[in-house]
């Protein structure tokens, strides 16, 4: 495990439409982790810049386009009703085969875009559970190795489930490179380690 003073950098994969919950518990779990890891960061990372607009008409800015994405240690895809379009998007596709970090991770529909990838191939993973709206089929179903867990961690690629489930998977992500009891402090500090508890409780601990 990484020392707490050590760098680490963490890149956030957007694309139009994805829902603001999943890059506010990404995004949001790493800023306020760095009160404890100062030497952690984090990047948004898209096909095309230099702002994204996602669900509900939220802006917000790229830091680097995935073409030009620096060396990362974690690389998160984030999910939400553009994940078909991502998933069939060559600069995606090209993006993640070439395996930019040490782990690669999803959070919700995420998922969905690494399979479409082949980076799921042979893997359990998991993601949302439930349609929601008007989608035809669950996204947990689409999934060809798929069950309903907070995350599975399969070594190099960890998916996690859907929603509010970002900022579990988020720190366990911070577990994997900083030890468990760094992403302990984490959830406290962030007031999320009685959820983190009962999250892991009713969905059943990760693979």
């Amino acid at each position: 495990m990484r020392d707490r003073t050590a760098p680490a950098l963490f890149g956030i994969v957007l694309y139009p439409t994805v829902e603001p919950i999943d890059l506010g518990a990404t995004f949001g779990v790493l800023s306020m982790a760095r009160r404890l890891l100062p030497g952690l960061r984090a990047v948004t990372l898209a096909a095309k810049g230099p702002t994204c607009t996602l669900a509900g008409g939220l802006v917000v800015g790229i830091d680097h386009t995935l073409d030009l994405a620096p060396p990362c240690d974690v690389v998160i895809v984030t999910g939400g009703a553009g994940w078909p379009e991502a998933g069939a998007d060559p600069a995606m596709h090209a993006f993640l085969r070439s395996r930019p970090a040490s782990i690669m991770a999803s959070v919700c529909t995420g998922a969905l875009v690494l399979q479409a990838a082949g980076l799921l191939q042979g893997r359990p993973a998991t993601t949302r559970r439930l349609a929601v709206g008007n989608e035809p089929r669950s996204p947990l179903s689409r999934l060809a190795q798929g069950a309903p867990r907070v995350l599975v961690d399969d070594g190099d690629v960890v998916t996690g489930g859907g929603v509010s489930l970002s900022a579990d998977t988020t720190l366990h992500l911070l577990a994997r490179l900083y030890g468990p009891e760094a992403a302990h402090d984490v959830a406290v500090a962030i007031e999320y380690d009685r959820a983190r508890a009962a999250n892991l409780l009713a969905l059943g601990q990760a693979a």
